[in-house]
């Protein structure tokens, strides 16, 4: 053969590979005409089968009359499109009449048919003729003939193709490709789609040729993208009919496919618009393949790993779908933003909006509580939420007034913890779907991008449940009045308004529904929850006094109306939390604890569905705030064995400790083993607490601290003290780490907490276990204590194993030996209490230990010489004290000398609960237990703002610790405690003043905060001056109130203190400080005496000091009666008509001006106190006002006031309600 023939076979396969036709006839021409030796006839000698050259397999006239009908068909097909009015689509091909007789069906096919059954030297070149002869039916529209005639596929074994896949030339792999297609689209046009897959499926090697990198010509890009873009939309329609399961590996081949196409094809951004005419758009491809993902994702099936790009065992499978998911999502919203305009006034973006929805619900599942941190890759959920955010922003500028994106903005910036800027998207939310439903009722006609009626409703429960729950006192007014729009827009609902009666007309109702469809009885339940969370929230802002109550019964009609059956919410656990909670606080304890019941004993169902959204054990963690709230109302009931036992429930629900806390090693074992399993181990030890948010943690702490409460109760606050280090540990391995970044001032030195032989038992034991508690405490050497990872002394208390073997850092206690220890002689007052306390107390128990404690066995424990003093240490194992998380022996039990059900078990408080009761709340059933599942979004703080939370979570665990030390008479302990967290107010307030976008924020509260920095100051100096008041220091005492109040004007804790105080001047059981220093006591007295410099009597009413004389005194004995010659010697002295004062020296009594000041100045105080949210319930304060009547001269008001102290003491639990559920009414 000449080279001129060899040059035009070539071109001639490369015009048939880039699609030029129109020079295919010539070519085919020009070859006949080069090499007449190459006759096209049947009985020509064949070439050598082994050289598959492009002359050899030209000689065939198979092979010249496939080129030709081939060129024919490419010719009819232009034709049609080019035809007007007969559109052509890529699975449906048409042709006019004229071209299809041009074809020459009849004609062409015997000849081709008897051309390739004669062909048995060239596998190549039999199946493109047997491609051509179905390309040829199917063109025509003689689909079951095409299916018969193709081939069955590129790689099987009667198709019998020589040469390997890498070497079968470009046009052999378009017609495998193109055998596929046709193949699938006859069997798709007879409804069998799964046919149609698998034909699509066998297709798939074929790409090999695309896959390879080698450059590829038109026709196979042609053929290849068309290929991929049906394969994936009959791929998407089975999936969306049901046809076809996301289970199977393969399941999402085609759509993984169609992205490595792009990423071989284009280097560049992927192209948009259509891969040919009459196709769907390329991005609709791409929303097909995120949807498909998003399926898998919402049903959290396997995922599947057939085609899948790269797949390595160092990433999870979680990991790989959240990469997969991002980057179709990437290409998905490019091609939107490029090919989508900014509406007019009659467009909609649907398809925007769609995308839009996907994406945040495709959000909520990977941010919620089952899904972890280090499964969302690099940068986490904060991460993934300001990826969401930059969507929906850019998602906002081809839309406008979109109600979706404005409520998603609402809730995903709520979720990056930007309260402000969520409810800045929420009010402009509102006011746009305001207005557009009233445009609506004008009109009459339905807006299709404007949220429907439970959409609203919904979305503005939501922000109410928000604001109660992490608003401050400023924003409550506005929970209020949204609670209130939110009933009225209730109230307007159609549905609503027929079932009272007013049934209209047919008509009227068809154009109702359209206008307003029906709304889901569950949005219709949390609408009546969240409307009754406002009125809860406002009884407790609120300043009138006179209508809390009926805001309180209010709040108590909307909870039980959103229990109701017909809503299908009878079982939602907020709902009943919040009704607990409220009749608890109105003192309805019966009602209160049948409510509580009744929640605790439902049935739980299949939790399964839920797991993706809440986590794991969703339903035992949410009953745990249940569990506590029936604790302190059986406290309030007296029944406190049975009310620790709720305490031990609230844990003893999740079976095993380990489930709770992880599996931990038994035996203690040094730090450099510990580290090296941490590094060779394949997974960590990990319990529920590792992936709790800090609320559910927080519910954890308080339900140990209302048991150590309950044991000061019983056992007195000597057995608290020794167990508060308990308290420390839980919270170590709670919450970690929360030490400030720098410390700038040197560490105190506190008193450690004693150390106990509870300490050897586990954490699981300590939190629902009270064992041998009668241990006298240890005082230890002055030290500081910190949370810090890792971080050991040989002087300080040794860590745990728990704390030891897991990422939660242990709280150190590290000594500091430069300085004296004070002394540990133990008080010659260890049984008295303060007599402020006694004085200011109407409790119908003694909760300072005057019940005296059953005395139990204690082992001997070695005694220790630090700085010259014995100390007693308790017994540890290599020297090291821990805690077994997951041992469950060892359990305390209550020494109380009341043996009162002492030895009931948890049947027996399942036997409590499950007992019937009459009481109001008992038309509430008792079924399944549902999940709230319009839960408010997973809160994910800035790590500054979460180091702060936890910071204050540790201030009041300081400070409980430090009351069990001052009610134990053990002054300088408490001192320490009390130290120990004014260091902690100390780094919040100079974190907050180093924020400058958040300078005067610690003025006040801000969201989500329960206590400002100025609160927290304000615990401080209270916590000081009761202590002051424990050591006989009362002018001490005054002014740490005065200061707490600088701080916190409506402090209760410091205004019931100083009140007392200021009464005491009034009564003169307060006399005025002496002038001449007392005299230094011998060496052998309790403590050495400060020198003081001499005070004078102040110039200005006492009342109205900022500051007060610092001298201790002892506290007078009560006035007597005085002669007469005393009572002139008083008038004189302190009569305000004088003209002048006695001498200092002389002065035994104060003004009278000062001491009415003084009393009231307390009255005044007392007065506000008992009005405000946070003083209404509390008898200390009611007590104190009492008293404040009696020394105004006002019996009747006294006696009044006393027996509403005795109704609320009746119903005071042993903490304050507002321990739960974070200081509100909201899970």
């Amino acid at each position: 053969m000449s080279a001129k023939a060899e040059t035009y076979l070539e071109q001639l396969d490369k015009a048939r590979c880039e699609g030029n036709w129109g020079a295919v006839p010539e070519l085919v021409r020009k070859v006949r005409k080069h090499a007449p030796e190459r006759a096209c006839k049947a009985n020509s000698p064949r070439p050598n089968p082994k050289a598959p050259s492009i002359a050899n397999r030209f000689l065939t006239p198979g092979l010249a009359l496939a080129a030709e009908i081939e060129y024919a068909i490419s010719d009819a097909t232009a034709a049609s499109r080019a035809s007007p009015g007969r559109p052509s689509t890529a699975d449906r091909p048409t042709t006019s009449s004229s071209s299809t007789q041009n074809l020459d069906v009849s004609t062409k096919i015997p000849k081709l048919l008897e051309a390739i059954d004669k062909e048995d030297h060239y596998a190549e070149d039999r199946f493109q003729a047997q491609v051509c002869v179905g390309w040829l039916h199917w063109t025509v529209g003689e689909y079951s003939l095409a299916l018969v005639r193709l081939p069955k596929g590129f790689d099987h074994p009667d198709t019998q193709l020589g040469p390997a896949a890498d070497a079968i030339s470009e046009w052999t792999t378009l017609c495998a490709l193109k055998s596929a297609y046709i193949s699938a689209n006859c069997l798709a046009r007879t409804d069998s789609a799964k046919g149609a897959l698998q034909a699509f499926q066998s297709g798939l090697p074929a790409l090999a040729r695309v896959w390879s990198g080698r450059g590829i010509r038109k026709q196979l890009s042609y053929w290849s993208e068309l290929f991929l873009t049906e394969f994936c939309m009959l791929a998407s329609q089975a999936i969306e009919s049901g046809e076809s399961s996301l289970d199977d590996h393969n399941s999402v081949a085609c759509f993984r496919s169609w992205a490595k196409y792009w990423e071989v094809t284009s280097a560049a951004q992927v192209p948009g618009g259509f891969g040919s005419r009459g196709s769907v758009p390329r991005r609709r491809v791409w929303r097909e393949y995120y949807a498909a993902l998003s399926r898998i994702l919402e049903e959290d099936l396997p995922f599947p790993t057939g085609y899948l790009s790269k797949i390595t065992n160092e990433t999870s499978a979680r990991a790989q779908m959240r990469a997969e998911l991002k980057q179709v999502e990437a290409r998905y919203l490019g091609l939107l933003l490029n090919e989508t305009t900014f509406p007019r006034a009659d467009e909609e973006r649907a398809e925007v909006e769609a995308f839009v929805k996907l994406v945040v619900k495709n959000w909520s599942i990977l941010c919620g509580r089952g899904w972890r941190e280090q499964d969302l890759g690099q940068g986490g959920r904060e991460g993934l939420s300001r990826g969401v955010l930059d969507i929906l922003y850019k998602a906002a500028t081809k839309t406008f007034h979109s109600t979706a994106i404005l409520r998603s903005l609402f809730t995903v910036h709520l979720s990056a913890g930007e309260f402000d800027l969520a409810f800045k998207n929420f009010d402009a939310y509102l006011d746009i779907a305001k207005k557009g439903k009233a445009r609506v009722e004008k009109t009459g006609h339905p807006e299709p991008s404007l949220d429907d009626d439970g959409t609203v409703l919904k979305t503005m429960a939501q922000a109410v449940t928000a604001l109660c729950h992490y608003g401050h006192r400023e924003v409550a007014k506005r929970a209020r009045q949204l609670g209130a729009e939110l009933e009225d827009w209730l109230a307007r609902l159609p549905q609503l308004k027929s079932g009272e009666g007013q049934v209209p007309a047919t008509a009227e109702r068809e154009d109702k529904s359209l206008l307003h469809p029906p709304v889901a009885p569950r949005i219709v339940a949390l609408s009546w929850q969240a409307i009754g969370l406002s009125h809860a929230h406002w009884s407790r802002v609120t300043h009138e006094a006179a209508s809390r109550t009926e805001i309180q019964s209010r709040a108590i009609r909307c909870l039980r109306r959103s229990l109701a059956a017909e809503f299908g919410r009878s079982k939602d656990i907020r709902s009943y939390f919040a009704l607990g909670l409220l009749l608890a606080e109105r003192r309805e304890l019966a009602a209160a604890i049948e409510v509580v019941k009744t929640a605790l004993t439902s049935t739980r169902g299949h939790d399964e569905q839920y797991h993706l959204r809440f986590g794991q054990y969703w339903q035992e963690r949410a009953l745990i705030p249940m569990w506590h709230l029936l604790a302190l109302l059986l406290s309030a009931r007296q029944d406190y064995v049975m009310a620790a036992r709720a305490c031990e429930g609230a844990l003893e629900q999740f079976k095993d400790p380990s489930v709770l806390f992880g599996k931990e090693g038994s035996a203690f074992r040094s730090e450099h083993l510990n580290d090296a399993e941490e590094k060779t181990a394949s997974e960590p030890r990990r319990g529920l607490v590792d992936d709790m948010d800090d609320g559910e943690k927080e519910a954890i702490l308080e339900v140990k601290m209302t048991q150590l409460a309950l044991i000061e109760l019983l056992e007195g606050p000597d057995v608290a003290v020794n167990a508060s280090y308990e308290l420390l540990a839980l919270f170590s391995r709670l919450f970690g780490n929360v030490a400030p970044q720098q410390l700038t001032l040197n560490p105190p030195k506190v008193n450690e907490p004693p150390k106990t032989s509870g300490t050897l038992r586990t954490i699981r034991g300590s939190i629902v276990g009270h064992r041998d508690r009668s241990r006298p405490p240890t005082r230890e050497q002055s030290s500081t204590t910190t949370v810090s990872e890792k971080s050991r002394s040989a002087s300080a208390r040794p860590a745990t194993s728990k704390t030891v073997g897991s990422a939660a850092p242990a709280i150190q206690v590290t000594g500091d030996g430069n300085e004296v220890p004070p002394s540990r002689r133990p008080s010659t007052a260890q049984t008295r209490r303060s007599g402020s306390r006694q004085r200011n107390s109407l409790r119908k128990r003694d909760r300072s230990g005057s019940r005296q404690r059953t005395p139990s066995t204690s082992f001997s424990q070695p005694e220790t010489v630090v700085d010259g003093e014995p100390s007693h240490r308790p017994a540890s194992v290599n020297g090291t004290e821990q805690f077994d998380f997951a041992n469950f022996s060892g359990k305390r039990q209550l020494s109380s000398a009341s043996s009162l059900s002492r030895e009931r078990t948890l049947p027996a408080l399942n036997s409590y609960l499950s007992t019937a009761s009459t009481d109001t709340g008992g038309e509430l059933s008792a079924e399944i237990l549902h999940a709230s599942t319009d839960l408010l979004p997973l809160i994910q703080f800035s790590k500054d703002k979460e180091r702060a939370r936890r910071t204050t979570i540790l201030i009041r665990v300081w400070l409980m610790i430090a009351g069990f030390y001052r009610r134990a008479d053990m002054h300088d302990d408490c001192k320490g405690a009390v130290t120990e967290a004014q260091k902690l107010v100390q780094a919040l307030e100079a974190d907050s003043n180093r924020e400058s976008s958040a300078s005067g924020a610690g003025k006040n509260s801000g969201w989500a905060e329960r206590k400002s920095i100025e609160d927290l100051w304000g615990d401080v100096y209270a916590e000081f001056g009761l202590l002051s008041i424990a050591r006989n220091e009362p002018y001490t005492a005054r002014a740490d109130f005065e200061s707490a109040l600088i701080r916190s004007p409506d402090h209760p804790s410091a205004i019931i203190g100083l009140s007392g105080i200021l009464l005491d001047i009034y009564s003169e059981k307060l006399r005025p400080s002496p002038l001449i220093p007392q005299a230094v006591p011998s060496a052998n007295d309790q403590e050495p005496m400060r020198s003081k410099p001499p005070k004078t009597i102040p110039s200005i009413p006492l009342g109205l000091a900022h500051t007060a004389p610092t001298a201790p005194t002892a506290p007078t004995a009560p006035p007597t009666t005085t002669s007469d010659e005393d009572d002139q010697e008083q008038t004189t002295t302190i009569s305000p008509t004088d003209g002048h004062l006695p001498e200092p020296y002389k002065a035994t009594h104060l003004p009278l001006a000062d001491r009415l000041a003084a009393r009231d100045r307390a009255y005044t105080l007392l007065s506000g106190l008992t009005r405000l949210g946070t003083g209404w319930n509390s008898s200390d304060a009611w007590f104190a006002l009492a008293r404040a009547y009696e020394e105004s001269g006002q019996p009747d008001k006294a006696k009044e006031v006393l027996w509403w102290c005795v109704e609320l003491e009746e119903a005071r639990g042993v903490r304050e309600w507002q321990c739960l559920g974070g200081g509100g009414y909201v899970l």
